[in-house]
């Protein structure tokens, strides 16, 4: 839609927005976060992670890189529920993304102690989170280039709010279905033991494109990963352009492995393939096992459907090998337009658990 239609269709969404739920009596205080509250909301995210998704354990490192990065105001982009003991007991967010590339979308996120839940508090947080999308959206439309005039040029600007929730939590689910948001999407996440036989790269199936060489990722390569990655995904379902801040975050942070990520490079040193890992030792006790997360596979589209992928993957499944983990773990969009599942079942992935991507269109 043009922008002026799609700032009468946010101003809309606005008007017609339901009163805010009554607060359940057992919250006394509802407030900003400010960094004093990261141990708390890491807290309530640990506790829920136990019940929700108990083979991950959300980093502390993932909250309190929120309250570093330019385009996130927690004191008007997040809310926290606090019982009458002063204990944080429920968070949220609404975060825009910084891209501006054709799509805005606002991704909501958080959650509720499991022992506080079914009381009304992660209603109370969703109208919220969802108010809030609505002001970002309100206030950056009127800034926004035309859709003719952007690099590529997009048919017209286009916005959503997006909540993901584990396929196994019905409450969320169903919180946020009454709020108006619709399943989209599924992610599988997928496992592999390492123990089975890694492919060898010297075996005909692995064999490199002509130019195409495997090689570890280095520092030095930060930013063209970055731009391999944002050109991979571009037309994968709700990606956008990472940013160098996030960016940074991810590739110099504690748990990115450079010595198990691996870049397929063409003659002439350009990024045309990617594997990247991390390892967070947390996450071990509760998978019962060593593990690595694969967190990015992608080919350039210019490169796609020459085996790059197949290498690449393999590349970092010897370096897990070798490394002496137990598991490689990843998470596939179920409808990648790459084929991406049968690529990984055929590494010897299995699936174990989903999420859904719970959608409003604006």
């Amino acid at each position: 839609m043009s922008e002026h239609t799609l700032i009468e269709r946010i101003d809309a969404l606005r008007s017609a927005t339901p009163t805010s739920p009554p607060a359940p009596p057992d919250i006394t205080v509802w407030r900003a976060p400010t960094e004093a509250d990261i141990d708390g909301i890491h807290a309530v995210a640990a506790a829920a992670d136990a019940v929700d998704h108990p083979t991950w354990i959300t980093p502390r490192e993932d909250i309190a890189d929120t309250f570093d990065l330019p385009f996130i105001d927690h004191s008007r982009d997040s809310l926290v529920a606090v019982d009458a003991d002063g204990r944080i007991v429920g968070f949220a967010s609404a975060f825009l993304h910084p891209s501006r590339a054709g799509q805005l979308t606002v991704n909501l996120g958080g959650t509720v102690h499991p022992d506080h839940r079914r009381r009304g508090i992660g209603t109370v947080l969703l109208a919220w989170q969802r108010a809030r999308a609505l002001e970002h959206l309100a206030a950056v439309v009127p800034t926004l280039a035309p859709a003719e005039s952007l690099d590529p040029p997009v048919q017209a600007w286009t916005a959503d709010l997006k909540v993901y929730a584990e396929e196994s939590n019905a409450d969320q689910q169903a919180i946020a279905a009454r709020a108006g948001f619709r399943p989209e999407r599924w992610f599988t996440t997928m496992e592999r033991d390492m123990t089975l036989p890694v492919p060898e790269l010297s075996a005909p199936e692995f064999e490199a494109p002509a130019g195409v060489s495997v090689v570890p990722f280095t520092h030095d390569r930060d930013d063209d990963a970055r731009l391999a990655r944002n050109d991979a995904f571009r037309d994968h379902w709700g990606s956008l352009p990472s940013q160098p801040e996030t960016w940074q975050k991810f590739v110099g942070g504690p748990f990115f492995r450079p010595d198990l990520s691996r870049l397929a490079v063409d003659a002439d040193g350009q990024i045309v393939g990617f594997c990247l890992a991390s390892v967070n030792e947390d996450d071990w006790a509760a998978l019962g096992a060593s593990n690595s997360y694969i967190d990015l596979i992608g080919v350039v589209r210019a490169h796609r459907r020459r085996g790059i992928a197949p290498l690449v993957i393999a590349g970092t499944l010897r370096a897990i090998r070798d490394a002496g983990l137990e598991r490689a773990v990843l998470d596939v969009d179920t409808a990648s337009p790459t084929g991406a599942n049968t690529l990984y079942e055929g590494l010897g992935f299995h699936a174990t658990s989903q999420e859904v991507a719970l959608v409003e269109r604006v």
